[in-house]
């Protein structure tokens, strides 16, 4: 603001900080992008699922060495890996998921996802949002989208990306950024790891950090009578949302994976894969609604073997935890957890003993949150090369997602313009797949 300006907007006011009293980053989190957000909440009742971790495998994880494997198929179709039986009868999986095997009887496997995007880019949109890529628009991610038909709980934001949002599909497309992803801004495998913003700045202590509140209080209330708009209301919100989270010990404790114990810490597994799905159990036990996180790199073109031998062991440490941990506190039943990726990979090796990109069949978990426990939806043919049971598209997949959360995915919402757009297009909920 220049010297010569002597207006003072309620704008400049609150990006000095002269108010907010804090120098807080995590108010970019909350930050209104469109002069005229949507604030507009539906009053959706919650599902059997209260709340959801999806976990993105990025790259194309294969569904062959994975959650689909053809013992029986030919060398070149079957790859250079081994099966293993699992806790369901006549279900097996890839050798490497050995602490998943055990826990089969709690999840349910669907092999016959299908779309037909084979660029990372296109794949990764249709998981994250349940529609394909328009050049017309933006969409929502699911998680922006529980954010706006929800809003937060227990003062903890909705919607949580660990530890940052993974991609650009992953925010709020067409609607308020006040409903993005809150992002950790550290890895929570990282020596102390600490989330940015969660602690008051040196001199500032609970009682001045509650002045300065209140001084924000009266300038809101100033602008909001002289300018009378809509917008305003927008950045009250994400700036009271701030505040809920700074203030509240228990908000704030639930980012701290200092308070669970040694034996917890170990039985996940002491690095990436295990810190961020125990910071995601944390996050929703104490409320969050959507958290997402990403683990490993899976686009194996070549040595397809050695990959899966170097990502998989952590995860299935960390993932079997994950779901064995939800069941014995009693939050399986009311907690989703999903395991995805942009695509499966070939029918056959490659000559570098790999796989490519291939969107035409491949595998998804879910467990908990309204699902059934021990099944294998829908099928491939043997040589895993398409859909031979049961084809499970993204809107089906999605939609079946939201019907879990109590969401109706035909609901529409307000895109630019006044567009209502649904927020699934089409799909039908698979109600085999629910308990």
């Amino acid at each position: 603001m220049k010297c010569s300006d002597n207006r003072i907007s309620r704008r400049n006011v609150l990006t000095i900080g002269a108010v907010g009293g804090i120098g807080l980053t995590l108010t970019d989190f909350f930050r209104i992008k469109k002069a005229q957000a949507d604030q507009k909440h539906y009053k959706t009742k919650e599902g059997t699922a209260k709340s959801v971790i999806f976990i993105f495998m990025p790259g194309g994880m294969s569904h062959q060495e994975s959650f689909d494997p053809k013992p029986l198929a030919p060398i070149e179709y079957r790859g250079p890996m081994n099966s293993i039986a699992t806790s369901v009868a006549g279900v097996r999986i890839n050798e490497t998921w050995v602490k998943t095997a055990k826990i089969a009887d709690k999840i349910a496997i669907c092999r016959s996802m299908t779309h037909g995007e084979a660029a990372h880019e296109r794949g990764t949109h249709n998981m994250f949002i349940g529609y394909r890529p328009s050049p017309a628009l933006s969409f929502p991610s699911m998680g922006s989208v529980v954010a706006h038909e929800f809003g937060p709980r227990n003062n903890l934001p909705p919607y949580v990306c660990v530890p940052n949002q993974p991609n650009e599909f992953a925010g709020t497309g067409y609607l308020s950024s006040s409903f993005a992803g809150f992002s950790l801004g550290a890895d929570p495998a990282s020596p102390n790891f600490k989330v940015r913003d969660l602690s008051l700045p040196a001199g500032i202590d609970e009682k001045r950090f509650g002045e300065r509140r209140e001084l924000l209080d009266v300038v809101n209330g100033h602008f909001r009578a002289r300018e009378k708009s809509d917008s305003l209301d927008a950045v009250d919100s994400f700036y009271q949302r701030a505040y809920s989270l700074i203030s509240s010990k228990a908000a704030r404790e639930a980012f701290d994976l200092n308070k669970e114990d040694a034996k917890t810490r170990d039985a996940y597994g002491r690095n990436a894969a295990g810190a961020r799905l125990l910071l995601a159990r944390r996050m929703t036990e104490a409320g969050v609604r959507f958290v997402t996180t990403t683990y490993g790199g899976w686009d194996m073109h070549g040595g397809i073997a050695g990959g899966i031998k170097n990502q998989v062991p952590a995860f299935d440490q960390a993932y079997a935890a994950l779901i064995n941990d939800l069941d014995q506190r009693g939050l399986l039943d009311s907690t989703l957890v999903c395991i995805a990726s942009e695509f499966g990979r070939t029918p056959k090796i490659n000559a570098t003993a790999g796989r490519d990109h291939w969107p035409k069949v491949f595998s998804v978990v879910m467990a908990g949150g309204g699902i059934k426990r021990g099944i294998v939806y829908g099928s491939s043919n043997a040589t895993a090369s398409e859909p031979e049971n049961d084809p499970l598209s993204v809107a089906d997949w999605a939609t079946t997602i939201y019907h879990c959360l109590g969401i109706n995915a035909d609901k529409e919402l307000m895109a630019p313009g006044d567009r209502p757009i649904e927020i699934v297009n089409g799909g039908k909920v698979r109600k085999d797949l629910l308990a």
